[in-house]
């Protein structure tokens, strides 16, 4: 029965996870990203996507402000239904400015650690607009 419970708790805290990963995504103080980077991630979390992979605290925040400085004004948001089994959740989010269609979509897939932070994303780029 306790991974019965588990999947229900990973299943009912899936929208909780995925929004405070994409707060540390969004948050542009160093400070305050840094401090989400410490409470959403485990300090040896691993990212990886086609573009990128990263390890750890300082490893995150690095990429994120990169990304961050690539797509400048443009902020990631939730899209869709978030959903988790076991210890992994999976969520949809796109890239785009404020009021403005997405100029991309994608799919994370995350690994929660026992303490509910998480331990490791794979990251998929489903669409991406294509410049004019």
């Amino acid at each position: 029965m306790t991974e019965l419970n588990h999947s229900a708790t990973i299943a009912d805290q899936a929208h909780a996870i995925a929004s405070r990963y994409i707060a540390a995504w969004s948050e542009t103080d160093v400070a305050r990203r840094r401090a989400l980077i410490a409470t959403v991630f485990t300090p040896e979390a691993v990212y990886l996507d086609p573009m990128a992979r990263s390890a750890g605290h300082d490893g995150l925040d690095a990429m994120i402000g990169a990304v961050q400085q690539q797509f400048a004004g443009l902020r990631f948001k939730l899209h869709g239904k978030q959903d988790g089994h076991n210890d992994v959740v999976r969520f949809f989010w796109t890239l785009g400015a404020d009021g403005a269609e997405p100029v991309a979509y994608g799919t994370d897939i995350a690994v929660v650690a026992a303490d509910g932070r998480i331990s490791k994303v794979t990251g998929f780029l489903d669409a991406m607009a294509l410049p004019a």
